[in-house]
């Protein structure tokens, strides 16, 4: 029991790290259980059941099932974490596909390659989420190519 209780505070603070203070305590409430790699290290986070989050190996960080990405969609200020694109697109990326730099219409200027991202429409509606391939720099200037590589999208049957 001690065990699970120090992993989801190495978990919350994680997610804290990552998508800003107080978000880990709400994304992984008390009773949330964990699926361990060999070495026993935290690779998905549970709660009732249904994936919150897998640890990515290469460094540590979330990647959010749409459950996960709504709740930080309810936690975090309307423009962070955010890639938002146009009305066009929003049934293809709703759908799980990506996620092209045509079509963003506005992002949050403090992302980085390689984030997770919320991606919306213009009424902040969630679509998926999914991992920012460029800077936004590069996306607002740039007229073709992939923005945003779609994890799953919350009309998508692609259940992770």
């Amino acid at each position: 029991m001690t065990c699970d209780l120090e992993r989801l505070s190495r978990v919350r603070m994680i997610a804290d790290y990552q998508f800003g203070k107080g978000t880990g305590a709400e994304l992984f409430p008390d009773g949330s259980t964990f699926q361990l790699s060999r070495t026993k290290r935290v690779r998905q986070v549970l709660y009732s059941g249904r994936r919150i989050a897998t640890a990515r190996a290469k460094d540590g960080f979330f990647t959010l099932s749409i459950e996960g990405a709504s709740i930080v969609h309810s936690l975090l200020p309307k423009k962070k974490f955010r890639v938002v694109i146009s009305d066009d697109a929003a049934p293809f990326v709703e759908a799980g596909k990506t996620a092209f730099a045509k079509h963003v219409i506005e992002i949050d200027q403090e992302l980085r390659a390689g984030e997770e991202v919320l991606v919306t429409d213009k009424a902040d509606r969630l679509l998926a989420t999914g991992q920012l391939l460029l800077s936004p720099v590069e996306i607002l200037s740039l007229d073709s190519g992939a923005a945003v590589d779609v994890r799953v999208g919350t009309g998508s049957k692609k259940e992770e």
